[in-house]
């Protein structure tokens, strides 16, 4: 049995991603400035955007982004128990996927890295190459490779006390 349930993590990372939302409304240059952001930046040589250093119109849809998951994850946390399950069960493996492969391409493609070396050519995808990207989806990825691990365990849980409880009803019979 898992210390921690799935939807504990879930109801967690949505009120995360709710305070992320607040600061980059309030304040962006307190995200941009945190150790985790510059640590995993400077180890993966990814720059932070100056666009980060004070509000504007992009930092504001992305904290409008981030509040309407927080809300909806929040939402869907008060699901019945089965219902809940197949609902994460579909959401934990695609969205472990996608910021997987968001993790590795703003390492990957990166000016001088594994994948582009240093051409120089530039493409409206060289956004993605930063530190404030490669943190948040690294955070989300690890955060949601954890539900899903944990959603298999619950899953394997119900099951063990269905079978338990049909056992039962055919003894008593």
């Amino acid at each position: 049995m898992a210390i921690i349930t799935a939807s504990a993590i879930i109801r967690a990372l949505s009120l995360f991603h709710l305070s992320l939302s607040y600061f980059l409304i309030a304040s962006p240059s307190t995200i941009a400035k945190q150790s985790l952001v510059s640590i995993l930046g400077a180890s993966m040589q990814l720059p932070t955007p100056p666009s980060f250093w004070v509000a504007s119109p992009s930092t504001a849809l992305a904290a409008l982004i981030l509040a309407l998951l927080g809300f909806t994850d929040l939402t869907a946390c008060s699901l019945p128990e089965d219902i809940a399950s197949y609902y994460w069960g579909s959401q934990a493996p695609i969205r472990c996927t996608f910021f997987f492969a968001l993790t590795g391409y703003a390492y990957a493609f990166k000016p001088g890295g594994p994948v582009r070396g240093n051409a120089k050519q530039t493409n409206p995808w060289d956004n993605l190459n930063t530190s404030l990207v490669f943190t948040w989806s690294f955070l989300e990825m690890i955060n949601w490779f954890w539900i899903f691990i944990t959603l298999r365990e619950e899953r394997r849980e119900l099951a063990v006390r269905k079978a338990e409880r049909k056992r039962a009803e055919e003894n008593m019979s």
